[in-house]
């Protein structure tokens, strides 16, 4: 009986939050997926976000005047009355240890969504896409100045 007693309120809170005598408050997807995005890219070791076709599309977006990388790019989410699941797509740094790496994302993602919409963050799953190597950011950078100098 304790148990029940325990898990109701803490329910109670979280839909509080979001549902009130006075109106409900609903979190749109792409909220949520920002929110994601923007707390894993925190995490050091992460160097970016995305499969392959989401970074070579951020690559030419980059280089248009006026837009920006999207925020919520390599992040997939699913968003309920209470509660959120989040799907990432990680390219890490070369040396970082991938299960620590993703312990922490996994804490400073759920961290944020649930402090920012108070939703419950059931699950966070990672998938490591690719492995940036030190060179590989020096050769990128060095093709796009051109011949001149």
């Amino acid at each position: 009986m304790a148990e029940t007693t325990t898990k109701t309120p803490a329910t109670t809170e979280t839909t509080g939050a979001l549902v009130t005598g006075k109106g409900a408050t609903t979190i749109a997807d792409t909220v949520v997926q920002k929110i994601a995005g923007l707390a894993t890219r925190e995490v050091p070791g992460v160097h970016s976000l995305g499969g392959g076709a989401a970074r070579a599309f951020s690559a030419i977006r980059e280089r248009i005047p006026g837009a920006t990388a999207s925020a919520g790019q390599g992040v997939s989410v699913e968003v309920g009355e209470k509660q959120a699941a989040v799907d990432l797509q990680v390219v890490v740094e070369y040396g970082v240890s991938i299960a620590d790496l993703s312990r922490s994302v996994r804490r400073n993602v759920i961290t944020s969504v649930e402090r920012m919409t108070g939703l419950e963050v059931v699950e966070v799953n990672i998938a490591v896409d690719d492995l940036n190597l030190p060179g590989d950011d020096a050769d990128d950078q060095s093709a796009d100045t051109g011949r001149v100098q």
